[in-house]
Order: C-alpha cells, then sequence, then structure tokens
C-alpha cells in the first residue's frame, strides 16, 4: 500500500489520498457489495490525516463514484435509491398485508421479463439456485438461516436476470424487509414439510417457465407461487390473533 508524507500540505494530502482513494475504488468495482476500509483504516494505509480522507470521500461521492451508508460502511457505485431509506423504519411502518401485496405486483413482472432477458449463464444460476433451495428442504436436518438464504438469493437472482434496474432497487428493499427478524419469524412457523415440498415444486416450475422463455407462464408460477405462501403467512397470522384472544 502506497504511503504519502503525513508532513504534506494539507490540500497536497486530500489530492494524494483522492487519487489513491480512485485506484482503490477501480480495483473494488467488481465487488459493490464489499464496504471499502473504514476512514481510520485508509488514514493508517496512507499516511495522511482522516480530514483528507473525509475530504477525498466527499469528492468521489459527490461523483457518484462512492456510495455511504450510516452504520454500513463505504461502497462502489452510485447511491442505490433505496440506500437513504431506513429499513427499519419502513419495516416497523408497513405490515404483511402490505409487503405481499407489492411482491404480487413487482416480482410476477420480474419473473416474465427475466423469461425474456435472462441469458444462458444466468438461467444456469438460476437452476443452481432452485436445487440449493430444494437441497435445504430435504435436509434431514432443516438449517431455517440457511434455507432463507438460498430462498432470498433465487428471488434475487430473478430480479437480477430481469435486467430492469430500478426493478432491482425495488427488489432488494422489500427483500431487507423481508428479512427483518419479525419477518423471519413469521415464515420459519409458517413452513411445514408438505408446505416445503410445494415451495420446491414452485421454484422449479418458476425456473423451468424462464428457461422455456415463456414469460406468461414465469409470471403465473411466481404469482401462485406468493399467493400460497400469503395464504401460510395468513393462517400464522389469524391463530396468533385468536390466542391473544
Amino acid at each position: 500500500m502506497q504511503r504519502f508524507d503525513p508532513d504534506s500540505t494539507s490540500d497536497n494530502s486530500s489530492k494524494m489520498a483522492l487519487d489513491a482513494l480512485r485506484q482503490m475504488v477501480a480495483q473494488h468495482a467488481a465487488f459493490p457489495q464489499r464496504a471499502l476500509p473504514t476512514e481510520r483504516d485508509l488514514s493508517a494505509d496512507f499516511g495522511v490525516s482522516r480530514r483528507a480522507i473525509r475530504r477525498a470521500l466527499s469528492v468521489l461521492e459527490a461523483e457518484g463514484q462512492i456510495w455511504r451508508r450510516q452504520g454500513k460502511g463505504t461502497f462502489v457505485g452510485p447511491t442505490p435509491p433505496s440506500a437513504s431509506l431506513s429499513f427499519a423504519r419502513l419495516s416497523g411502518r408497513t405490515n404483511f398485508s402490505e409487503v405481499m401485496e407489492a411482491r404480487l405486483h413487482l416480482e410476477p413482472a420480474l419473473a416474465s421479463l427475466a423469461a425474456v432477458r435472462a441469458n444462458g449463464e444466468q438461467m444456469a444460476i438460476l437452476r443452481r439456485l432452485a436445487e440449493r433451495t430444494t437441497h435445504q428442504q430435504d435436509a434431514e436436518q432443516i438449517d431455517p438461516q440457511a434455507l432463507e438464504l438460498w430462498d432470498s438469493a433465487l428471488h434475487r437472482g430473478i430480479a437480477e436476470a430481469a435486467g430492469n434496474r430500478l426493478m432491482l432497487d425495488i427488489f432488494e428493499m422489500l427483500d431487507a424487509i423481508r428479512l427483518d427478524p419479525m419477518w423471519r419469524d413469521l415464515r420459519q412457523r409458517a413452513r411445514n414439510a408438505d408446505r416445503l415440498t410445494t415451495y420446491s415444486h414452485d421454484h422449479d416450475d418458476i425456473v423451468s417457465a424462464i428457461e422455456s422463455r415463456d414469460p406468461i407462464k414465469a409470471a403465473t408460477a411466481m404469482r401462485g407461487h406468493l399467493r400460497g405462501l400469503q395464504q401460510a403467512l395468513d393462517h400464522v397470522i389469524h391463530q396468533d390473533l385468536e390466542a391473544s384472544l
């Protein structure tokens, strides 16, 4: 790692820090989900003040080269529309019905677009992800966290294959709310062996429709999958309500 003379003038230090950070951003371009080092670490690595680092980061943020989320870190790329929103706040002010309503409008459209736009590599990824979700469901000892991970990855893979950046950002916002511990607990209680088998078949139908380049069938399969999930969650919620009376 290149180091600079800490006795340089402030303006010169900021310029050197900016040049070095531009190189780092270019190197991290292939890893947009990986946070850059902290200001303290960057200051130590480059041998400049944290003030110089903050100035350089501000320039890069204004240029759209990086974006920052409080408590999460600094990331390469333009600010996602969802990054400025508080997912905790959104999760607290919405409810199950609204989330499922939004998913039922968005995800069938994403599956339909994926059937038209997905390339061969993306289709292969979706097939592997579908197989991994089935593997998790068929395991003797089901790991709820692993199941959530692969299920989320499959749905996100479909959103990516749709080829619409704005719709992907909206999906990511919904997915972040969906992965809130409260929502995860609700889904876990709604699962049983029969439902997991149904979800596995649903995933296979969705991916098969995408592979067949059938947008109508892909949308229909996704809608049916989400409605089945909606009904299972409704059942758990009604049970909770009855228990509280």
